[in-house]
């Protein structure tokens, strides 16, 4: 999936700082746009302990397609001893995770977390006196 990608589905970086990537995908992901986002968080989990948050809150419809995306976002982000997290505020999807047994697998948040600090505020190096 693309920023130029149909209107079914969306999906862009809305922020990549302190290390941590925040990917918001909208839209809905299902078996025709699933393979879409799959090479993109492919891309994103590639590299050694990925921080990744991906914002669901504007998805509208997800199938198993979708499922099976996270839990292989998931599984590749553990195995390169990194982070997920979700960001959703549906009830809905919430039930979804919790009738396929999935809601304790992942890191549920329903708002984005906080830029670090350190990204916040650009202050300039100090160098030690004598």
């Amino acid at each position: 999936m693309s920023e130029n990608s149909p209107e079914s589905a969306h999906c862009h970086t809305k922020r990549a700082d302190g290390g941590v990537t925040v990917l918001e995908v909208g839209g809905e992901l299902d078996i025709s746009t699933a393979p879409l986002l799959a090479s993109r968080l492919d891309a994103l989990t590639a590299g050694p302990r990925p921080d990744l948050v991906l914002d669901l809150r504007p998805v509208s419809f997800m199938d198993c397609s979708g499922l099976s995306l996270l839990c292989r976002a998931r599984n590749r982000t553990a195995a390169r001893h990194g982070r997920l997290r979700l960001v959703c505020d549906s009830n809905r999807f919430l039930r979804i995770l919790e009738h396929a047994r999935l809601a304790d697998t992942f890191e549920i948040h329903t708002r984005l977390p906080e830029a670090p600090a350190a990204a916040r505020t650009a202050s300039p190096a100090r160098t030690p006196t004598a």
